[in-house]
């Protein structure tokens, strides 16, 4: 693998730029090219955290096709940073592989053809070794790109970047969904990171939070980074209706199992009852019955069944069938957002390093677990917002393409970087996917 640096050969592609720039605004460029250079480091420096405590053989396997081996996720975040900065930024760019553009791409028809994504762990090489070797091949060129930048080329720069990160972010998330979906199919149960036990308290009634009818506006219309599909800001109306202060319990999940709610068909959305049947689901995904003692698997390895925490791995199906077990409803994006948008972005993120969501400890006054702890699904088909366009080029393919057959889910998990999450923020997956951190509050109409 060619490992030399391009930088000391001159080929930088920065342009001329201008050299009569006011001091104060010198002084500027040099914070903004600092300010960049250290977000670049601390994520990708946590991609890499996160793999400490993994064996080579933990990076290399692939256990279901929606989930990627870690190895690729390393690759592919850092040729994201090689496709869309530094072959546009340096002349005569030089890969650290001719077959890494094929191997690492994942869905960018614009960019070229690349490797099947259900065959991804079939690849032994290029080995952990190597792929870690391609990441600071990149992180160099990115950084000396960052050193030489002036402000013009800052300036351009900078969104890309910052687009970068958040991608890398959101892989950072896959990683750990993926890696506990590795460790389940290990009838070893191997623990990825060990977990002390947390002081649990009794669960308190489920509260309901009102919001009148009226339009509202909903959508980014910040100054901050957000994805395209968060815009445009614009208006929508709402009945009126109320949210449930916290998120359902396992305990709460677990009496719809036991009043039968996989085995009556008259709860479940076709297409879902369809999926309980031949999946033959009974529980949520890492629920094992053991006697007569439910268990599951943790990030921390096998444990007992708290039923004071939120109910985690459940799919959309599965959430609108407790949904319509309990007489109510899940809600809306809209409202979501809306009872989300007087709400402090604070929580049960990654950078707790709990890897599982929490149970409450005490009453809270508003709204609990609106940010961290679980992706919470909602009744909205992932579509655009009116008047969206996606951007132009192949990054109009990250988010666009995807508006079919998806439903929203909105808050942030467990797996979530805090800065990586807004109000705002749109996921989106199948109905049927389970192996996220996905759990639900629920709504109903206000009469």
């Amino acid at each position: 693998m060619q490992m030399n640096t391009l930088i000391e050969n001159g080929r930088l592609n920065l342009g001329n730029g201008s050299t009569n720039h006011a001091q104060g605004f010198a002084a500027e460029m040099e914070t903004s090219a600092s300010d960049l250079r250290r977000r670049y480091q601390v994520v990708r420096t946590l991609s890499e955290r996160l793999c400490e405590t993994l064996e080579t053989e933990d990076y290399v396997i692939q256990t279901m096709p929606e989930a990627s081996p870690t190895k690729w996720h390393l690759a592919h975040t850092s040729w994201f940073f090689e496709t869309f900065l530094l072959q546009p930024n340096i002349a005569n760019y030089q890969s650290a592989h001719p077959q890494y553009n094929y191997l690492f791409n994942s869905y960018y028809n614009a960019v070229g053809p690349f490797h099947c994504r259900p065959k991804r762990g079939l690849l032994s090489r290029p080995t952990v070794r190597e792929v870690y070797e391609y990441r600071k091949y990149v992180d160099g060129l990115m950084l000396e790109l960052l050193d030489h930048a002036n402000a013009e080329k800052l300036a351009s720069l900078e969104p890309r970047i910052t687009l970068g990160l958040n991608h890398e972010q959101q892989h950072q998330e896959l990683m750990l969904t993926d890696l506990k979906h590795v460790f389940s199919e290990n009838p070893l149960r191997p623990i990825y990171r060990q977990r002390g036990e947390a002081k649990v308290n009794p669960v308190l009634p489920m509260r309901w939070f009102g919001f009148e009818e009226g339009i509202h506006a909903i959508g980014n219309k910040g100054s901050g980074f957000r994805y395209d599909n968060e815009e445009p800001f614009h208006r929508v109306f709402t009945d009126s209706f109320l949210l449930s202060s916290r998120l359902v319990t396992n305990g709460e999940y677990l009496a719809f199992i036991q009043d039968g709610g996989y085995r009556r068909p008259e709860l479940w959305l076709s297409l879902g009852w369809n999926v309980v049947k031949e999946r033959a689901w009974q529980a949520p995904l890492y629920w094992e019955k053991q006697v007569c003692d439910w268990r599951i698997m943790t990030l921390a390895g096998m444990r007992d069944l708290c039923l004071e925490e939120p109910v985690c791995h459940v799919s959309f199906f599965e959430a609108d069938a407790y949904a319509r077990w309990s007489g109510v409803r899940l809600p809306s994006e809209e409202e979501w957002e809306i009872a989300a948008s007087g709400v402090a972005v604070e929580g049960n993120f990654v950078d707790n390093e709990v890897f599982h969501p929490t149970a409450l400890d005490s009453e809270p006054s508003g709204l609990a677990q609106m940010f961290g702890d679980l992706w919470e699904w909602t009744r909205s088909p992932y579509s655009p917002y009116p008047g969206y366009a996606p951007v132009s080029g192949a990054l109009g393919e990250y988010n666009g393409k995807f508006m079919c057959n998806q439903f929203v889910l909105r808050g942030g998990s467990c797996a979530t970087s805090k800065s990586h999450i807004r109000p705002t923020y749109r996921n989106f997956f199948p109905p049927d996917a389970r192996w996220q951190f996905t759990g639900f509050r629920l709504a109903k109409d206000l009469k």
